[in-house]
């Protein structure tokens, strides 16, 4: 959220998350990072959980938490910190993951489990360490990061996309779970998105600028995602005011699951 925004939800009053408190996994960059921003914005109390905390400029409202979500004990003592300082808990953002290329011949046993103990384990770990906190708030919320190759076959990325895929219907049935709870699990699908991930893999193409070209187009508004927009998307689902929304999982994918329309 830009300065400009910020002051203009302080005028029009709408400080949505004030009194709220948040954990924000792999909030220390991308996704995570613009979710913080805008949590901050609009009067919540963050926790950012990461396994690099140092560019966190810690403050009030503010805590950096080192954090290894592959690590139970790690993540029990995270989410035990933060529900200590802040006194209570109310949102999980659930965005710590980790990518992979290759199709189901290329990624060794271990790299399976590697990203499966990230993307699914991890939000299993954190989860379950916060859902008692949850059960207290009046407004808890838990928001996955998933992927729209939870939804469509993209080449080359068969062990990301099966990881995805478990993440979204993990965020199913939990919110079938925890419906009794008061506490509402939704997930965001993001397609590509401008990330420190996908930048690298652009770095590592032999014609990044080509590469660039053919990521942006795949997606009908023939660009990048913004984090800035999926940030949006997951503050939506983790505001009080969308109360009556659950089980939901939302694209912010420029139309790529959704829409067929002709090339450029």
């Amino acid at each position: 959220m830009t300065p400009n925004e910020k002051s203009k939800a302080s005028a029009r009053g709408s400080i949505e998350f004030a009194g709220l408190t948040a954990i924000v996994t792999g909030g220390a960059s991308g996704i995570g990072r613009a979710t913080v921003d805008r949590l901050l914005a609009e009067g919540c109390r963050v926790a950012v959980l990461d396994l690099d905390v140092t560019s966190v400029d810690v403050g009030v409202g503010l805590l950096a938490i080192e954090c290894d979500v592959s690590d139970n004990v790690s993540v029990s003592r995270a989410v035990t910190i933060a529900a200590n300082d802040f006194g209570s808990l109310d949102v999980v953002v659930n965005n710590a993951g980790i990518g992979a290329q290759g199709t189901v011949e290329d990624n060794s046993d271990e790299e399976w489990r590697k990203v499966f103990e990230v993307n699914v384990f991890g939000m299993v770990r954190v989860a379950r360490a916060a859902i008692p906190s949850l059960r207290n708030s009046k407004h808890g919320a838990i928001v996955n990061t998933c992927s729209v190759a939870a939804d469509i076959g993209l080449p080359r990325r068969a062990l990301y996309s099966a990881s995805k895929g478990a993440v979204l219907a993990l965020t199913r049935a939990m919110a079938a779970d925890h419906l009794a709870d008061g506490i509402r699990v939704n997930c965001v699908n993001p397609g590509t998105a401008d990330t420190p991930w996908v930048q690298r893999l652009l770095s590592q193409a032999e014609d990044p600028t080509k590469e660039l070209e053919a990521l942006s187009a795949r997606q009908p508004h023939r660009r990048l995602v913004s984090a800035d927009e999926v940030a949006g998307a997951i503050c939506y689902l983790a505001s009080p005011r969308s109360g009556s929304t659950t089980g939901v999982a939302l694209d912010v994918d420029g139309g790529l699951v959704s829409l067929r329309v002709p090339s450029a």
